[in-house]
């Protein structure tokens, strides 16, 4: 519906073909969302997280091919010697650079001399090897958590400021919910993680909070049009269900553009495309589902009883 036209709650009904009521049915997605965080936080205490060479340390090699190569023919020779990692190509597919775990000189020189026979010849002169140490990682870690903390104190300001207070702290809430989510699930399938997760995670959280911020605001101009007697539980359901085109319609954009990456961009981009496709499922299903009922939890329970037995906000 267009701003400054708005649609009766029966109308919004009428409109939505799969329409039901979102909220009154709250708790059954806040278990749903239990059942996913959970085992991954479970996992995460257990196994963590499977950490990539930008965490742990190891190998890097920048070699300079005769001719263009393929990730893919790079990748198949590591399996072919038994190791595994992340391979870049540039310099039109003729620069190689491989990041692996730490190898001795004798593992590096079985690599090259595979790479040589099965992919293709390389200059001696120009190849560089380069021992990683986690100190990296360590700092990468460490400036992320900082960064998610001052996002989340200024996401916390505006929204306040914008709306309420409340509105701010069922939002973070909500973006606490889609981190956890990846995160766990990277730590129950043990899938590797790169500084690109890292980069993954902070862009998640800054994108779902622009879809739960747009649900807000239809909930806060429905919510000076309420008279006596309307059900705030209605309200915010006609809000989401008002919003509900445009929000799957971005999500499914967006996570068509996604599955693209993941398929076609190669190793390089994969766990960064995995952990955003995670990240913005979880961010769209978040904002619909949960931010939105959450704060109609903690409004319903910021009312206090009277002694004359009436309702009234806290």
């Amino acid at each position: 519906m267009e701003k400054g036209h708005p649609a009766t709650y029966e109308e919004v009904q009428k409109i939505h073909p799969l329409y039901f009521n979102i909220v009154k049915k709250r708790y059954w997605w806040f278990a749903l969302s239990l059942l996913v965080i959970i085992p991954g936080i479970i996992s995460l205490f257990i196994h963590g997280l499977n950490l990539g060479i930008d965490f742990k340390g190891g190998t890097m090699i920048e070699a300079n091919f005769t001719k263009a190569v393929t990730q893919s023919a790079v990748t198949d020779t590591m399996k072919s010697v038994g190791l595994s990692g992340e391979v870049q190509l540039s310099n039109g597919n003729k620069s190689v650079l491989i990041r692996t775990e730490a190898l001795q000189q004798e593992k590096q020189t079985q690599l090259m001399t595979a790479l040589q026979k099965k992919v293709a010849d390389y200059d001696k002169k120009t190849l560089q090897v380069d021992e990683v140490g986690p100190a990296m990682g360590q700092e990468l870690t460490r400036n992320a958590f900082w960064s998610l903390l001052i996002a989340m104190g200024l996401m916390i300001a505006y929204i306040s400021f914008r709306f309420q207070f409340v509105f701010a702290i069922s939002g973070i809430i909500a973006l606490l919910h889609d981190v956890l989510v990846v995160v766990g699930l990277f730590s129950l399938f043990q899938w590797q993680i790169d500084s690109t997760f890292v980069a993954a995670v902070l862009t998640i959280f800054g994108y779902s909070i622009n879809d739960t911020v747009v649900i807000f605001d239809r909930i806060r101009e429905n919510e000076t049009r309420m008279r006596r007697g309307d059900s705030y539980e209605d309200m915010v359901d006609k809000s989401v269900w008002q919003t509900m085109r445009r929000s799957v319609n971005t999500v499914v954009t967006v996570l068509i553009a996604l599955f693209s990456v993941f398929i076609l961009g190669g190793e390089s981009t994969k766990v960064f495309s995995l952990a955003m496709l995670i990240g913005v499922f979880s961010g769209a299903y978040s904002s619909i589902f949960n931010a939105s009922q959450i704060l109609v939890e903690i409004k319903t329970r910021m009312k206090k009883p009277t002694k004359g037995g009436k309702a009234v906000r806290a």
